[in-house]
């Protein structure tokens, strides 16, 4: 077709007509290079699509923050009500921790007595020297008890010693007895025969008048005796009340002693209690003043300060200033939404840009971007912030950066606590196609199950419990 209408269009063949209409429907050979090209670049785009990777990506924004909880910047308050007396420290001023910020006076009446520790000293020394006298009284009893022991264990055998001797002595008495009633018995017998031998004339009135006599004798012996036997017998009575009196005596003498040594005892509880309430006061007081005196609570940098003029009143808890702790441990708090939060794990690479940074980023090609900074999630949160947003915590990779894979953070000095932050959470990467295909359906990007902490067992577990349910 295309050699007839040459044929027919030839100026050069005088047989064949000059018609305009075939040369209107003339077809060039310049749109045959644009077919050739465009079916290049089709082909081109279709490899593209198929074989260059796209790495997905989920994207957050928030600030710098300091990860430690102790570095990060804190108020320093008044722990007690008072006035402002004097500041020792201006901001921006570094200090040290335990260096003196500010002065404190207090304004509690029961503190306001300049004398009052030395005076709750006073107090206690004087307890003190009342319960060492107690003591000493107690300790001084004590040995009086073991004394009146001792003097108890030697007089009660001495009285019952007296006791048996008044026992031989009723014996001595009751044979003394004995031997005149039967001396009594004889001259008595005695003088009843020589009565009779008188009578009979047998003998003499000399020798009757002897044998009254000696009976006499014997009858005042017999009454003597029995005298001895009856002071005897009142020997050992006075012996056994003596024995009774001195048990008595010594043992009402150690009731008396323990007694007092209860009142001793009672006076060293007592006073030592007094002392315990003195150090407690004593040591309140003293923090007291302490407390009137603030101190940094760890070295840093004076941030703000917020309670600037002479004898401004405060109340305890107030706010007087913020230290910033000088420190590297630096992280980037970032917030993502409540559909991005399923997809991200602790451990995903993150990339970072920070304000004041310049930087391109390519968030489906890491590898080209420029000015951005490496990191890896160490924490998030478990509940959202009350907007359905996740806070996601990333610390700097230390291993890329270790390698020389990556820059390391700028320090504190230039990146400070509270500057933008900028993050892109790396996830799979997929082809491109697939991931334009996912952009277009406005589809969730994809995450493989290992990723998420998931392992084989489980995701077999909750198939199997879907397909239990769909049942």
């Amino acid at each position: 077709m295309q050699t007839y209408s040459k044929q027919m269009a030839s100026p050069q063949d005088p047989a064949m007509p000059n018609y305009q209409s075939l040369k209107v429907c003339e077809s060039k050979q310049g749109f045959a290079l644009l077919a050739a090209v465009l079916s290049l670049l089709i082909g081109t785009l279709v490899l593209l699509l198929l074989f260059v990777p796209w790495q997905q990506s989920v994207s957050g924004l928030g600030k710098i923050i300091i990860f430690s909880p102790m570095e990060r910047p804190q108020n320093i308050e008044a722990q007690i009500p008072g006035r402002l007396k004097h500041w020792h420290v201006h901001e921006g001023q570094k200090v040290s921790k335990g260096q003196l910020i500010a002065e404190l006076s207090d304004l509690d009446p029961k503190f306001l007595d300049p004398e009052q520790l030395e005076r709750l000293k006073s107090q206690k020394k004087a307890l003190s020297a009342r319960k060492q006298a107690a003591e000493l009284r107690y300790n001084s009893l004590k040995e009086q008890i073991e004394s009146l022991k001792l003097s108890q264990k030697a007089a009660v055998p001495s009285a019952n010693e007296r006791a048996r001797q008044a026992k031989d002595r009723i014996w001595s008495a009751e044979q003394g007895v004995e031997a005149a009633r039967q001396n009594t018995h004889t001259t008595e017998l005695n003088l009843s025969r020589l009565k009779d031998l008188y009578e009979n004339g047998l003998r003499s009135k000399r020798d009757l008048e002897l044998a009254e006599l000696d009976h006499a004798r014997a009858v005042t012996d017999l009454q003597r005796a029995n005298a001895a036997l009856e002071i005897a017998k009142k020997d050992q009575t006075l012996a056994h009340f003596d024995l009774d009196k001195v048990s008595a005596d010594t043992d009402a003498a150690i009731s008396n002693i323990y007694a007092a040594m209860a009142a001793a005892q009672e006076t060293i509880e007592s006073t030592s209690s007094e002392i315990i309430k003195l150090d407690i006061d004593i040591h309140n007081l003293s923090k007291r003043q302490d407390q009137r005196l603030v101190y940094a609570p760890r070295s840093g940098k004076i941030v703000r300060i917020l309670k600037v003029g002479t004898g401004e009143t405060v109340d305890a808890g107030m706010v007087l200033a913020v230290i910033a702790p000088e420190t590297e441990d630096l992280a980037a708090e970032l917030m993502i939404s409540d559909n991005d939060a399923p997809l991200v794990a602790v451990g995903r690479p993150v990339r970072l840009q920070f304000a004041g940074w310049p930087a391109l980023q390519f968030s489906g090609w890491p590898s080209i971007a420029v000015g951005t900074f490496a990191g890896r999630i160490a924490v998030i949160d478990a509940v959202d912030d009350g907007s359905r947003n996740y806070r996601v915590i990333v610390k700097p990779d230390a291993e890329a950066i270790a390698r020389g894979r990556d820059e390391a953070w700028p320090s504190v000095t230039h990146l400070r606590p509270g500057a933008e932050a900028s993050g892109w959470i790396m996830l799979d990467t997929v082809p491109l196609g697939f991931e334009l295909w996912r952009q277009f359906n406005a589809f969730p990007p994809t995450v493989k199950p290992e990723s998420l902490g998931l392992t084989k067992g489980s995701t077999d577990i909750g198939k199997s419990e879907s397909k239990r349910k769909s049942k």
